[in-house]
């Protein structure tokens, strides 16, 4: 025995090497020409050995496990049967490579049944676009692991089966993970290819937008798949598919459920509903009453049972956010070209691909060429036969033996050694004139069909025509439609997803508490009652700002600085009717001496809307509100301002709207929003002057008028109505008389701070230049006790407000309880005060609240 002396250190990394590199060749990695594995071509091509083709019946996969085994892989059996199964899964394969009979698995992660119960056959797709033409020299066949047999290193696949099926698997130091496609797409952005040699990765996603799943569900944004597509690597978002439905109950209330019907690619069933289960077990989510698998032949239904009381929506988002029912395919798109590993490109995978292609139908038309200049060869040993046939046939009877006969034929007559031979070979029938005419035709064709091969072989355009015409047969026969839906809505779901979009109301103190309550805990009451305790007020604290909002809503908060933060509506903590609420300053960044002067709800950020902004002195502007769209978490600067001067009321307003602008001493006054009165300006800039006042008045708050009710207004004259002392309308000739040229749908409200109110149609607002003293909007009941104006709001018929006074009282009522008057009356009792309560805020309740409306009128309730 000799001993070699070896350093540890180089033997380890060769040794190491080695086994990295067989790992990643023969076992891990896909090949990027025909996407299969060692293993999975041989299983392929075993059975095509064994003549299991789809018209052909099947055969136990014991036979095709242990055919493997025994001559082209040296593994267990488990790698083989286990390899077979995932290729007959129709849920694991876009279009399955292998037919299976029996029990091979489910999506619920069944096992499947022993290979000696299961039976299989190849499907239709793999005998014509992998295993095609493997006779014909098309690839590379080597010898198997003792020699014995040949294998082939690559299967002749007609189309693009690494993205067709995908793959995935771990080698030593890299893995890969490359997802599944549908086959008409692919052949679609072969064929691009094919055309136009520069095409970009960009350009293909028109033919192939993305990945295909045999599972179906949904893609979420296209970002994801532009980046593995144009990279190699991407994690794409897959959501399941799922609807809200109605189930009837026999004896019961209707209940609403969430029904699933597809699942992310490679998702457990079984797994998701125990996840979703424990979820419900733990109260991670809430108001799931029932889940069932009612999954059966006809597809999966899986049904969340929900409680009466719940949001289905909100619970849908929690589902995709917490549950596999939405996960992340990470694709690494590695594969083996030349034998080494390649993080490959969308176009880099068709591109190898082509190449193959051309190289192997090249292959085929030599192969194809030789063996018709071969056959054409002995032909043409057959006409010089038929020309001299009794000569021929002369020599042969008077030859002593075969051996003689074959010499003279090829020194008499020039025949080849192939050509003596097939004349010695040839029967006596083919001697006839028939025969001999189909010799003379068949001689022909080949001649023809010699010529065309080699014009193939000397065009390279020819074999990509050859390749385009293959391919399309290929779709025509078994493409099928897309399964996976693409949406263009990005997949990460925002916090607001997962919180119910409910009616609110926001109120913010003097001294800084705000809170949010939703909108039905103030049922609707009569006129003139006493309301509801809304908020514990501390003493010499009074509720001065009040609104109502969704809770996706964005709350944009602008200060006396003109400086404007941002929340979210649900991002302000929801609290009781009688409790205090959080100081502002915890949630916003302002200086305790700061304080809020107006709050607007806004849903969206759009470029055709404006927020109208007016100061204390009196000067109004208007800005895009998408120049809001972005905050900053430190604030923005809104407006700029004189000194002494502040920033009170902020109003959403379109350009072809107008405003509307209430003083305390009860004159309004109404001009356009257009740019001839109010052109748009920056963030940074004071505005223009909006009301001329009196003195001792001082402006209390304006509203927006829709552009959709200035046509009803005559702009020329005063309104048709006689200014009088009108308490109140009981008729409708009355009414209608008063509203001038008909209802417009839209009021002005005047609400007083003394508890009174009206409703006066807008007509007898006209409209007039900005900074005027507009027109008289209300006469006060008791001129004794200073009232002043408090509110002034649009609102519409069907409309509800909240109103709230200095001590934290809530009243929310209908509009059309408030009578209709003229500009000159008083109005009626809307809320009645106890002594130094006064009215400090009207908001107008969003639509469609929902709540029913309780108008009996005995109900009166009052909170401490």
């Amino acid at each position: 025995m000799t001993i070699i002396p070896t350093d540890l250190r180089n033997e380890m990394s060769r040794s190491y090497l080695e086994y990295a590199m067989s790992v990643i060749v023969g076992r891990a990695l896909p090949d990027a020409r025909d996407g299969l594995k060692p293993v999975h071509r041989r299983i392929l091509y075993a059975m095509h050995e064994l003549g299991l083709t789809s018209d052909r019946p099947f055969r136990k996969c014991a036979r095709v496990v242990g055919e493997v085994l025994g001559k082209y892989h040296p593994h267990g059996d488990t790698a083989v049967y286990d390899s077979l199964v995932r290729m007959a899964q129709d849920f694991s394969m876009r279009v399955p490579l292998i037919q299976g009979h029996g029990n091979f698995g489910s999506v619920d992660n069944d096992p499947p049944a022993a290979m000696r119960y299961t039976e299989c056959r190849l499907h239709a797709l793999t005998s014509d676009a992998l295993l095609r033409d493997i006779e014909s020299e098309t690839v590379d066949f080597a010898d198997n692991f003792d020699g014995s047999q040949q294998e082939p290193t690559v299967l002749p696949a007609r189309v693009p089966q690494l993205l067709l099926n995908g793959s995935s698997g771990i080698a030593v130091g890299m893995a890969t993970n490359i997802p599944p496609h549908n086959l008409g797409e692919l052949i679609d952005g072969t064929i691009a290819l094919i055309h136009n040699p520069e095409i970009t990765d960009t350009e293909l996603m028109k033919y192939i937008p993305g990945p295909d799943f045999p599972t179906g569900s949904q893609i979420l944004g296209t970002s994801a798949i532009k980046e593995a597509y144009t990279t190699g690597r991407g994690s794409i978002t897959m959501r399941g598919v799922a609807t809200i439905e109605t189930i009837e109950q026999r004896g019961r209330p209707d209940r609403e459920a969430i029904i699933v019907t597809e699942l992310p690619y490679q998702t457990n069933k079984a797994g998701l509903i125990e996840k979703i289960a424990e979820l419900v077990n733990d109260k991670r989510i809430e108001g799931i009453a029932d889940i069932r698998d009612e999954s059966d032949r006809d597809g999966m239904r899986i049904v969340i049972e929900l409680k009466r009381d719940a949001y289905p929506r909100v619970i849908l988002n929690n589902l995709y956010k917490q549950t596999p029912l939405q996960a992340n395919f990470g694709a690494n798109m590695l594969a083996l070209v030349d034998g080494e590993p390649q993080l490959l490109t969308i176009k880099k995978f068709l591109q190898v691909f082509l190449d193959f292609r051309i190289e192997a139908i090249t292959r085929r038309t030599n192969y194809e060429l030789r063996k018709a200049q071969e056959r054409d060869h002995i032909l043409q040993g057959y006409l010089i036969a038929l020309s001299q046939l009794d000569a021929i046939i002369n020599l042969i009877r008077h030859a002593p033996d075969a051996p003689t006969a074959k010499g003279e034929l090829i020194g008499n007559y020039g025949l080849s050694t192939v050509q003596a031979d097939a004349i010695l070979q040839m029967q006596l029938r083919r001697l006839t004139a028939l025969e001999a005419d189909k010799i003379r035709h068949e001689h022909e064709e080949l001649q023809a069909l010699i010529t065309d091969l080699q014009d193939i072989l000397a065009r390279r355009e020819r074999i990509l025509e050859i390749i385009e015409t293959e391919v399309k047969q290929l779709k025509d026969t078994h493409a099928n439609p897309r399964r996976t839906v693409i949406t263009h809505a990005e997949g990460d779901l925002a916090d607001h997803d997962l919180i119910a979009n409910e009616k609110a109301v926001i109120l913010l103190t003097q001294q800084g508490y705000i809170k949010r309550m939703p909108v039905n805990t103030f049922e609707a009451q009569s006129r003139a009652t006493r309301g509801k305790a809304a908020a514990k007020v501390k003493e010499n604290d009074n509720v001065e700002h009040f609104l109502t909002c969704c809770d996706h809503d964005s709350v944009l908060f602008f200060s006396e600085r003109g400086v404007v933060y941002c929340l979210r509506a649900y991002q302000i903590p929801v609290c009781s009717r009688t409790s205090r609420g959080t100081p502002i300053v915890q949630m916003l960044p302002i200086p305790k001496e700061e304080k809020i002067t107006s709050i607007v709800p806004v849903s969206e950020f759009t470029s055709d809307e404006y927020l109208v902004m007016l100061t204390k002195g009196g000067n109004i502007k208007k800005t895009e509100l998408a120049a809001f769209s972005n905050i900053r978490a430190n604030g923005l600067i809104a407006i700029s301002l004189e000194e002494g001067d502040q920033l009170r009321w902020v109003r959403r307003a379109k350009a072809e709207d107008s405003v509307i602008v209430g003083s305390s001493q009860g004159m309004a006054i109404h001009f356009r929003c257009s740019n001839e009165q109010l052109r748009p300006l920056g963030r940074a800039t004071r505005g223009v002057k909006a009301m001329k006042l009196r003195k001792g008045d001082e402006l209390v708050g304006m509203d927006i008028l829709p552009a959709a009710i200035l046509a009803n207004i005559n702009t020329d004259n005063e309104a048709a109505v006689e200014e009088s002392e009108v308490e109140e309308v009981e008729n409708a000739d009355s009414l209608e008389e008063l509203n001038g040229n008909g209802s417009t749908g839209l009021w002005v409200m005047v609400i007083t701070m003394g508890g009174y109110g009206k409703r006066v149609p807008v007509s007898q607002f006209r409209l007039q230049n900005r900074a005027g003293q507009g027109l008289m909007a209300t006469k006060f009941k008791n001129r004794k006790v200073q009232d002043r104006l408090a509110a002034l709001h649009i609102v519409g018929d069907d409309d509800e407000i909240m109103m709230v006074t200095s001590r934290g009282i809530i009243i929310r009522q209908a509009v059309n309880a408030i009578s209709i008057q003229s500009r000159s009356a008083t109005g009626v009792r809307v809320q009645r005060l106890d002594v130094e309560d006064a009215i400090m805020g009207v908001a107008i309740v969003p639509p469609d609240t929902g709540d029913a409306a309780d108008n009996d009128e005995d109900t009166e309730e009052t909170e401490e």
